[in-house]
């Protein structure tokens, strides 16, 4: 496996590049505050823009080692939503992926498209083996998306993630993909 980190993708709508401090107010209105974008997240809707800001500057700090791959989805210069390596084994060569997206963009096919185009530079450039990705059960869009891109449904961990903004539990879904299933497609 190679650490090239965060290097700047381009698909034929989308630029994928490291997020920057300055990008905290379009993250802060876009996504980072909206329930419906967190419900099945790890995280809570920001409160206020300075958690916003503070967040964002570390993260333009860690986007700088190269085994950091975490990137801004941006569309017509736009911030409009994140994908990341969210776990990584330098060891298997595995890593565990993550994304979200502002609201008014769902069902027009943009994070199909970002995470095709980090499973891609994933394999081959970098030279990972494995792809992992996990959603919600009830998160049935996250699905079709993990779906299109190839990633092969593994298992469903019963009440295996529990809600944030809830406390809930909920079965959490696994898919994969290897690198010989990305090559042959």
């Amino acid at each position: 496996m190679k650490e090239l980190g965060s290097k700047v993708l381009k698909t034929e709508r989308l630029t994928l590049r490291p997020f920057r401090a300055d990008d905290a107010e379009a993250c802060y209105q876009n996504w980072m505050t909206d329930p419906a974008v967190t419900k099945y997240l790890t995280w809570t809707p920001h409160e206020d823009i300075a958690f916003t800001r503070a967040l964002l500057a570390a993260w333009e700090e860690e986007a700088k080692k190269p085994d950091v791959f975490h990137w801004a989805i941006v569309k017509a210069g736009e911030v409009i939503g994140d994908i990341s390596v969210v776990s990584l084994d330098k060891r298997t060569d595995c890593a565990d992926l993550g994304y979200c997206l502002c609201r008014r963009f769902w069902g027009q096919g943009i994070m199909t498209e970002a995470l095709a185009c980090v499973r891609d530079y994933l394999f081959g450039e970098c030279g990972f083996y494995r792809l992992e990705a996990r959603h919600a059960k009830e998160n049935v869009g996250s699905g079709r998306v993990q779906e299109k891109c190839g990633f092969v449904y593994e298992g469903t961990a019963r009440k295996a993630w529990k809600l944030t903004a809830t406390g809930e539990r909920c079965d959490l879904v696994h898919r994969a993909i290897l690198r010989e299933e990305w090559e042959q497609r």
